[in-house]
């Protein structure tokens, strides 16, 4: 498995936030899942961590009554970073602070030529034309790309486990709170060097028949709330990119850890969902839970 197949895969389970319209609706055989649910506690505090991927598809049932226990026990939802499919303004806003620059070399000069043909029929796939990626820089161009061929794949932000649960949160009144806003997640990206950024773009183009038996694959995993198979995936993968892991993963992985443990402090019960490749391996946000000296209680 190559590094660009893996970013198509992966990307969902590591938290982008992406802007996907309605997907055509087809009739499916419901698919269960049971993906992972851990806690994390002492004498008055309850953390509940759920793994999720960001985008599924729409005949996915994947709550249990023991996840629906924990929601409704759960005074405070806490996720990566907000976002509002109703009301896109603070991550367009974040989007072209960080991610329009000028002077950029063009876009077709970002990807080996013998990549220029799948760039351009994605480019022209977006209905945009290739003047606009040109002012992009290249992870934006990147994601912009990615999100489109997610959405082919028939995978939608709203179907997401965050969206439905944020929208459960609102209507029960409880809080919403972020670990990450719209400019720090994007900022991630914005500081990886050109060299990885371009490894983003040249995964973003490749043809969706390429990579969809593959992210099958991940969405199995994290189905059977098979963490192992997960952590073996990002290990394995992302060795290929010492950047990208770095900025994408262990940092997230290590600030989220510390967020914990001060939360920890406070009273109360809160759930926690991000990511499944940030809770499944070495280095991830339970890994160093661990490695400080706390009890991580796996529910399902």
């Amino acid at each position: 498995m190559t590094f660009k197949h893996w970013f198509k895969r992966s990307l969902a389970a590591l938290g982008i936030p992406f802007m996907l319209g309605a997907a055509p609706a087809v009739a499916k055989t419901p698919q269960i899942a049971r993906p992972a649910l851990w806690e994390v506690s002492d004498p008055d505090t309850r953390i509940y961590l759920f793994g999720t991927i960001h985008l599924l598809p729409d005949d996915m049932t994947w709550r249990s009554a023991k996840f629906d226990d924990a929601v409704a026990d759960s005074q405070q939802l806490i996720v990566e970073t907000i976002v509002d499919q109703q009301n896109l303004q603070s991550i367009q806003q974040a989007k072209f602070q960080l991610g329009f620059a000028k002077g950029l070399p063009p876009i077709a000069q970002r990807v080996p030529a013998a990549d220029l043909p799948k760039l351009r029929a994605a480019i022209k796939k977006s209905g945009a034309p290739e003047q606009v990626y040109d002012q992009m820089k290249t992870w934006l161009a990147a994601i912009t790309l990615l999100s489109l061929q997610f959405q082919e794949m028939g995978l939608q932000g709203s179907h997401g486990p965050e969206e439905i649960l944020r929208q459960q949160f609102i209507s029960t009144k409880k809080p919403i709170g972020e670990l990450e806003t719209n400019l720090e997640q994007f900022s991630y990206f914005d500081r990886l060097p050109e060299k990885a950024q371009r490894q983003l773009l040249q995964g973003a183009i490749e043809p969706t028949a390429n990579v969809d038996q593959e992210f099958k694959g991940m969405l199995a995993s994290w189905s059977r709330g098979d963490v192992k198979q997960i952590a073996n995936t990002f290990n394995r993968e992302l060795s290929e990119s010492k950047d990208i892991r770095e900025s994408l993963l262990d940092a997230r992985n290590a600030n989220w850890a510390r967020w914990i443990q001060d939360r920890l402090a406070e009273p109360g019960t809160i759930m926690v969902a991000v990511g499944a490749g940030h809770l499944a391996g070495k280095g991830s946000v339970l890994d160093t839970l661990k490695k400080n000296g706390y009890k991580i209680r796996r529910l399902q």
